[in-house]
C-alpha cells in the first residue's frame, strides 16, 4: 500500500512525501526509522479512473532504467555501499515522483536488513523485468554486482537505442501511408461527387473506369463515418485481443514469422535479444535451464517463447540445447542451432550467444534499410498511380465528349 504524509525531518524542515507499507503501523515505524514526526499520515486511494488499469505499478523505460543501473554500478565501484549510492541518486529524482518513491522504498528495505534483490522483489511501485532482477540475485551472491549493473545498462540502452532507430525509421513510410489514406479518402468523398454532376446531363454510357470510381466515391461518401467508426473498433480489439487472447496473439505472431523479408526481421531481432539476455545470464552465474526460461520472457513473439519454454523442459530431462530446438514444431534459423550446438560441444556458449545477438542486430540493421529503401519508392508509386487512376477516370469522358 502507498501511504502520504506530512511531518517534520530531523532536521526541522517540513517534508510531504509518499511511501510504500503493508500497514498503516509499518508505515508510521518507517517515519519514525527515518526521523521524522508525521503530522498527517494516511492511505493513498486509488481514484475512480485508476480502476480502469489493471496495475497502478509504474512501467519504468528501459532508458531511465539503464541510467539508473549505470549510476549505481559507478557508485558501487567508487567504493560507496549500495545504501549510500540509492541515497545519492534519490536527489537526481526528486521530480519524478514514481522512481523516487521506488529508490526511497529499495532504500527502506536494505535499512531493515534486507539484501538489494529482496528489496527490489518486494516493492510494488515499479515493475522490473524478471530477467534483471534474477541478474542481480545471483551477481549480489557473486560479488560482482558493480559489472552485471553495467551489462545490464548496456543491454537496456542498445535495446532503446534499437526500439527509436525502427521507429525513426518508419515515421516516414507511416506518415506517407496516413497523408496517402487521407488523400485518397478526400477526393473519393468530396471532390468525386461535385464532379459527378457534370456527367448528369451529358446523356451518354460512361467509361467503366469513372462507373467505378463514381461508385467508390458514392459509397465513401454516403459511409464515410461507418467506415471511421468500424477502423477504430477494429483496432481496438485488435489491440485488447492481442493482450487477453492468447490463442490469438499465438496466431498473429505466427502470420508475421511467415511474412516474406518482414518475418525474417521478426526472427532475428527475436533470436538477437534471447541470446543477448542469454549471454548475460550465464556470464552472471545464473543456472542454464533458468537462463533459457528468463531469456524466453523477454521474447515479444509468442510461438517463439513457445519453443524455448519446451526446449527447457527437454533440457532439464537432460537432452542439449540445440536438439531441443531442432525437435520443435517450428523450425529456427540453421545458423543459429548450429552455433548453439558448436557452443555447447565446447563449452563455449556465453561468447557463443554473445556473437549471435551482435551478428543478428547487425544483418536486421541491413535489411531494414533494404526495406526502408524499397517501401519508399514503393508509397510514391503507390500514391501517384490511385490518385493519377482518379483523374484519368474523371477525364475520360471529358475526353470523349471532345473527340466526338
Amino acid at each position: 500500500m502507498i501511504f502520504s504524509y506530512k511531518g517534520i525531518n530531523a532536521e526541522g524542515k517540513k517534508v510531504s512525501n509518499k511511501l510504500e507499507a503493508t500497514s498503516l503501523e509499518e508505515a508510521k515505524s518507517k517515519l519514525k526509522a527515518q526521523g521524522i514526526i508525521y503530522k498527517s499520515i494516511e492511505e493513498e486511494l486509488p481514484s475512480v479512473f485508476s480502476g480502469i488499469n489493471f496495475t497502478r505499478r509504474y512501467r519504468i523505460s528501459p532508458n531511465e532504467l539503464s541510467q539508473l543501473s549505470r549510476e549505481l554500478a559507478m557508485y558501487i565501484r567508487s567504493g560507496i555501499s549500495i545504501v549510500g549510492a540509492l541515497k545519492i541518486i534519490q536527489n537526481q529524482y526528486m521530480h519524478k515522483k514514481k522512481i523516487y518513491l521506488f529508490l526511497k522504498t529499495v532504500s527502506t528495505y536494505l535499512d531493515e536488513g534486507k539484501n538489494f534483490y529482496a528489496a527490489l522483489d518486494e516493492q510494488k511501485i515499479v515493475i522490473l523485468p524478471e530477467f534483471y532482477t534474477q541478474s542481480i540475485r545471483v551477481s549480489e551472491s557473486s560479488g560482482i554486482l558493480d559489472e552485471v549493473l553495467l551489462e545490464l545498462s548496456r543491454f537496456l540502452k542498445e535495446q532503446d537505442r534499437i526500439s527509436k532507430e525502427i521507429k525513426s525509421a518508419f515515421a516516414y513510410p507511416s506518415f506517407m501511408i496516413l497523408i496517402s489514406l487521407f488523400m485518397v479518402g478526400f477526393m473519393l468523398a468530396f471532390v468525386v461527387p461535385q464532379i459527378t454532376g457534370i456527367f448528369e446531363g451529358m446523356g451518354q454510357e460512361l467509361p467503366a473506369a469513372t462507373r467505378f470510381v463514381i461508385a467508390l466515391g458514392d459509397f465513401f461518401n454516403n459511409n464515410f463515418t461507418t467506415i471511421g467508426v468500424l477502423v477504430v473498433l477494429l483496432v481496438g480489439a485488435h489491440s485488447f485481443m492481442m493482450n487477453y487472447s492468447s490463442k490469438y496473439k499465438f496466431g498473429v505472431d505466427s502470420l508475421v514469422l511467415r511474412m516474406p523479408l518482414f518475418g525474417q526481421v521478426a526472427l532475428k531481432s527475436e533470436l538477437g535479444r534471447f541470446a543477448y539476455v542469454g549471454s548475460l545470464l550465464v556470464r552472471s552465474g545464473v543456472p542454464f535451464v533458468q537462463t533459457i526460461n528468463l531469456s524466453a520472457n523477454i521474447l515479444n513473439n509468442s510461438v517463439l517463447k513457445s519453443v524455448f519454454v519446451e526446449a527447457s523442459k527437454k533440457v532439464v530431462e537432460g537432452k542439449r540445447l540445440s536438439i531441443a530446438l531442432n525437435e520443435s514444431s517450428y523450425r529456427l534459423d540453421q545458423s543459429f542451432l548450429q552455433a548453439i550446438a558448436v557452443g555447447e560441444e565446447t563449452s563455449q556458449i556465453e561468447p557463443v550467444l554473445s556473437n549471435i545477438s551482435g551478428l543478428y542486430f547487425e544483418d536486421n540493421r541491413d535489411k531494414i534499410g533494404i526495406i526502408l529503401s524499397l517501401l519508399e519508392p514503393m508509397l510514391m508509386l503507390f500514391v501517384g498511380g490511385t490518385i493519377g487512376f482518379i483523374v484519368a477516370a474523371m477525364l475520360l469522358p471529358i475526353f470523349s465528349m471532345s473527340i466526338t
